[in-house]
């Protein structure tokens, strides 16, 4: 999939964004914003359809995440993305990655991955993360 030719806008627009935004189960978190901001650089699918606003707490996560046939994100993101980057530190600006500690989906900004969590919008560098996806 192409990201538009604006995505660098998108990309800065959509972090500015997530740092207004306070953390809600369903609508505003890990996996649904890096998934949201994967649509917004490239005009893609809607997966996050598939789980927004079906949850409102952590178990309820879970349940649909078994309701889904994943057993935990790493198979949804390879269900949805395909496989992972060979090696995580290959990661771009604007690609999908997952962190370990805690497992969260988060979109790389280049050294360092934004991730959305009950705190807000948090930073960790790239190399805290186990897997990465081409965006």
């Amino acid at each position: 999939m192409s990201r538009l030719s604006d995505w660098e806008q998108r990309l800065a627009a959509a972090v500015a964004h997530a740092r207004t935004q306070p953390f809600e189960w369903g609508n505003h978190d890990c996996a649904t914003w890096a998934f949201d901001v994967r649509r917004e650089l490239t005009g893609g699918p809607d997966d996050a359809a598939l789980w927004r606003g079906r949850y409102t707490t952590p178990l309820g996560a879970q349940r649909v995440l078994r309701k889904l046939g994943w057993s935990d994100l790493e198979t949804g993101g390879r269900n949805l993305l395909g496989d992972p980057l060979r090696f995580v530190l290959l990661a771009q600006r604007g690609d999908l990655v997952l962190g370990s500690d805690p497992e969260a989906f988060g979109v790389c900004l280049g050294a360092g991955v934004a991730f959305v969590g009950p705190d807000g919008l948090s930073f960790l560098p790239l190399s805290k993360c186990r897997l990465a996806w081409r965006t």
